[in-house]
């Protein structure tokens, strides 16, 4: 008993003790703030910026709402990074439970006859019939005075962090592609209905050339440039219906359902973003789940080098057991049925060929390749919130200028269709004109997406959209 109470008196004073470094984050450089067009202002303590916000703080068709939730919910990515932390987190109960002692019981019972024949030398011997049942507990515990286990145990929680990052970036991932593909497919309805009315304008317009010519005010050239408008107007709408379809299509994918039609929210240029700050980068090492889990992947390579270096130290195993075995009942609770055993074995590596010095300088190795996975997710993290940024701005410039001109294009053709009506010039300028409010129009369509966009991947680069 008193060799039981100094092994666990041992037991608790090296318990402190574990082997390898603890972990410390490496030291990343960081810029100040984000390089941006413009200089943000500074932020007031409290304030939120854009990568807090929640995904239905950001998004306010209510029918986006709607589908993002049901993808969230469906999708099977999200699923299936869902089961990978159920597995993580399992993984964690088994590599922990080495720390504790295990305990069993077991039961026997056998009844067995040796044979007469095989002692020839008595006479009449008929055999001998045995008759032995027992039950025993056992305990055997691994003492984890190195560490060991218990460093296991911290790379496998460290695991479990990092695919629970995981699949919030999953989330994060699905929220940033069904959005995208909404307003793709918002856009393409516009494009639609741009076409649609151009159609009808066009073909208002042939009507009125075949009188004119008919009249004999304009020749049959006319005609023939005005129906190649409305020919190339009709030959647009299967190409937009298709690419609707196939979008539709996508959309259902990521809800995790079969092809089926989306419901429509707000139009195009009604869906508003809201603006906010950026925030400064250190934001990141908190906010985004890619930079997360790279972290904690580094936590489990760090951790894994105790494991790897408590190899070098004596290894103390107790088994014991106590119980009952006897071959006859009435002396089943006598204490001559008592067996009992108390085994502490020490294993020491003496020589084993370098494996356990392979194995630390392999863990060390490891953990270096994941600081240097660590610290490039936070630089690409940074890079991809810059050239958001940029994006973003250019992007707005842009459409902008867009409206402008397609409104100085649409005065224009305004002004060609009067003067070919008063005879002042040929239908070719209208031609012309048409052209280039159609294509206008749509580049504008275009550029209002493409503002959506650069938004959306802001958005996800700053760390949201994972939120629930």
């Amino acid at each position: 008993m008193r060799h039981i109470v100094l092994i666990l008196i041992l037991a608790a004073w090296f318990g402190a003790c574990k082997a390898g470094p603890n972990y410390r984050r490496p030291a990343v450089p960081l810029p100040g703030e984000f390089r941006s067009p413009t200089t943000p202002p500074p932020l007031p303590p409290d304030a939120s910026t854009f990568g807090d916000l929640r995904w239905w703080e950001v998004f306010q068709d209510p029918e986006l709402q709607l589908l993002l939730s049901k993808a969230l919910d469906n999708n099977y990515d999200i699923r299936g990074a869902a089961a990978r932390v159920e597995q993580a987190a399992a993984n964690v109960g088994v590599v922990r439970a080495d720390q504790f002692p295990q305990a069993v019981v077991s039961a026997e019972f056998s009844r067995t006859k040796r044979s007469g024949a095989a002692v020839p030398f008595i006479p009449g011997f008929a055999g001998i019939t045995n008759t032995v049942f027992g039950v025993t507990p056992a305990v055997s515990w691994a003492l984890d005075f190195w560490g060991q286990f218990r460093r296991a145990t911290e790379a496998a929680k460290a695991g479990l962090l990092a695919t629970e990052a995981g699949r919030e970036a999953v989330r994060a991932s699905i929220v940033t592609a069904v959005a995208i593909a909404y307003f793709q497919l918002r856009e393409l309805d516009l494009e639609l209905e741009i076409t649609n009315r151009t159609l009808e304008t066009r073909r208002d317009s042939l009507r009125l050339t075949r009188l004119r010519q008919e009249g004999g005010v304009v020749s049959m050239l006319d005609v023939r440039q005005s129906e190649s408008l409305v020919t190339t107007a009709m030959a647009t709408i299967p190409q937009l219906r298709q690419q609707i379809e196939q979008t539709e299509n996508l959309i259902s994918t990521l809800l995790g359902e079969a092809p089926q039609e989306i419901r429509r929210g707000l139009p195009l240029d009604r869906q508003i973003i809201p603006a906010a700050p950026p925030g400064l980068p250190s934001s990141l090492l908190a906010r985004r789940p890619d930079v997360r889990a790279a972290e904690q992947v580094l936590v489990a390579a760090n951790a894994r080098i105790g494991v790897a270096r408590a190899a070098y130290f004596p290894n103390i195993t107790i088994d014991a057991f106590t119980g009952l075995q006897t071959a006859d009942i009435e002396d089943t609770f006598t204490k001559r049925s008592w067996v009992w055993g108390f085994i502490p074995s020490l294993t020491v590596p003496l020589f084993t060929g370098g494996r356990i010095r392979s194995a630390v300088e392999l863990s060390e190795a490891q953990r270096q390749e994941a600081i240097v996975a660590y610290q490039q997710t936070i630089q690409q993290a940074v890079r991809e919130v810059s050239d958001a940024l940029f994006a973003l701005t250019r992007i707005r410039e842009f459409r902008l200028e867009q409206e402008a001109l397609t409104a100085i294009y649409r005065d224009a053709a305004r002004l060609s269709n009067i003067r070919y009506r008063g005879g002042v010039t040929t239908y070719l300028e209208v031609l012309d004109s048409e052209r280039n409010v159609y294509a206008a129009e749509l580049n504008l369509a275009q550029a209002r997406l493409n503002e959506l966009t650069a938004m959306i991947q802001l958005y996800s680069a700053l760390g949201g959209g994972w939120q629930q």
